[in-house]
């Protein structure tokens, strides 16, 4: 037996997701991130989002809700989950994992993909011909690296959460690799959705596995509509740059 469901979200919109878009729309080479990745925080949106994710959480059933969380230490992660449970009225105390951090980009964290091509050409040539799944960036990781680490996770969370519903709060590619996992998502498949459907700030996916052994199954995935039902701004922030 082992974890009976895996509740995923995504932090709230962040200090460099807005930072990288600014990049983006300015054509830029370069981010200006406002800290190292590790320390970067929500923004006023995100605050706002993971405010309505408590209130969304306050409202399932008791077989709904989480019985611990899992963290990833970066500061808008723990935000997203500190907000939330505080708004939710949950009294769970977070856990926090350095292996749910955001994936790391080595040479070419802060930038942007126009600038990876003309400062990197060589690295930007190589990812084209490896893949996102593989290629592996001087003094970062691939997708595949970013998958072994949660493999490991989730032989902890077998272990230490037998029976019980687990809410990890991350990012978009530990999200996106958590199905990958869990599913045995093939590769052409896994690159075909998170193209077409990227994971949004602070949305629920869930996975499912009642008996607690075995393939998961996705219920929820990408889940906003509590964001819209609050007023509250839907955000979408893939690619590079920090804060992701």
């Amino acid at each position: 037996m082992g974890a009976v469901e895996l509740i995923l979200v995504r932090h709230g919109e962040s200090e460099g997701n807005v930072a990288a878009a600014k990049a983006d729309r300015a054509r830029a080479d370069r981010v200006l991130v406002p800290a190292r990745d590790a320390d970067v925080v929500l923004s006023a949106t995100g605050r706002e989002q993971a405010a309505a994710l408590g209130r969304h959480i306050a409202t399932w059933s008791a077989d709904e809700l989480p019985e611990s969380v899992w963290v990833s230490p970066y500061a808008r992660a723990c935000q997203t989950a500190d907000i939330a449970l505080e708004t939710a009225g949950l009294d769970l105390e977070p856990r926090w994992d350095e292996r749910l951090r955001d994936r790391e980009l080595g040479i070419l964290d802060a930038l942007t993909g126009r600038g990876v091509r003309r400062l990197h050409p060589d690295e930007a040539d190589r990812r084209r011909w490896v893949g996102k799944l593989y290629y592996r960036p001087p003094g970062g990781e691939s997708w595949a690296d970013v998958a072994l680490r949660l493999r490991s996770v989730l032989a902890d969370l077998d272990r230490e959460e037998d029976g019980r519903r687990v809410l990890l709060v991350t990012h978009d590619a530990v999200i996106t690799l958590f199905r990958y996992v869990c599913e045995r998502i093939e590769e052409e498949t896994l690159l075909e959705g998170a193209r077409g459907n990227p994971i949004r700030n602070c949305s629920v996916t869930r996975l499912v596995r009642p008996s607690g052994a075995g393939r998961w199954t996705a219920a929820v995935v990408n889940e906003v509509g509590f964001l819209e039902r609050s007023d509250a701004p839907v955000t979408e922030h893939p690619g590079q740059g920090r804060g992701r």
